[in-house]
């Protein structure tokens, strides 16, 4: 199992990391469209992840920024299109699917388990407004919660992370970034912080050349091998 030492402050991806976003987005589908079960809402999800297609478009500067709320709200009007969703109070709901995403069997407790030991952030692509309604729902209790809209970005993008690091108060090398996604975890070894893979059924695997500090199959390996290094390193 890895070794995690000098950690100061740890940072969590949300989306994919802490809630399930595609089994979420999957129910709220099958909801508007009244499909007979989650499988034949399939199509519909992937036709959702024109959300993440169009944040990075804006990331490579190929269109004006726009929040994530607008982004859903585009999302949800092409899958009511599709679906043949006429009710406008249930393409409004679809909209804003991202506030009701179920979390992980672990994560509640996990964070609060972390949260005794180490201040805890979450640094999500979702905006303001749909992190504190997730948030609530899924039960995640953070000591703060950072939106790339406060960088008018979306990560990989460095001033997300930046946010992360300035909340902090600490050297980046001091900062972990916790994430299910590979690509996230590189973002966040550029902006010089350490990182952690923590395996989840969406996420997107490492590859081999990939070199983070640590790579867990379950959230409780890290907490563990986290709070057993800080008691090691503590002095007292």
């Amino acid at each position: 199992m890895a070794e995690i030492r000098g950690i100061e402050v740890v940072v969590f991806d949300v989306l994919g990391t802490m809630v399930d976003e595609p089994g979420g987005l999957r129910a709220a589908v099958q909801e508007a469209a009244r499909l007979p079960d989650p499988a034949a809402a399939d199509a519909l999800v992937a036709l959702w992840q024109h959300g993440e297609q169009e944040q990075e478009r804006i990331r490579r500067g190929q269109r004006p920024y726009a929040s994530s709320e607008a982004l859903d709200a585009e999302a949800a009007r092409l899958v009511a299109d599709r679906a043949g969703v006429t009710d406008p109070g249930a393409v409004a709901r679809l909209a804003t699917a991202g506030r009701r995403l179920p979390p992980w069997r672990d994560s509640a407790a996990g964070l609060e388990r972390l949260a005794r030991r180490f201040p805890v952030l979450g640094l999500s692509n979702a905006g303001r407004t749909a992190l504190l309604h997730l948030n609530a729902h899924a039960g995640l209790r953070w000591h703060q919660t950072l939106s790339a809209e406060a960088a008018r970005a979306y990560k990989p993008a460095p001033e997300v992370y930046r946010l992360a690091l300035d909340s902090a108060g600490c050297p980046p090398e001091r900062v972990l970034m916790v994430a299910a996604h590979a690509w996230d975890l590189r973002g966040a070894q550029a902006a010089g912080m350490r990182t952690a893979y923590v395996h989840r059924p969406v996420g997107d695997p490492p590859a081999d050349s990939d070199d983070f500090d640590g790579r867990f199959g379950e959230l409780d390996e890290l907490i563990s091998v986290l709070t057993d290094s800080q008691v090691a390193s503590d002095p007292s």
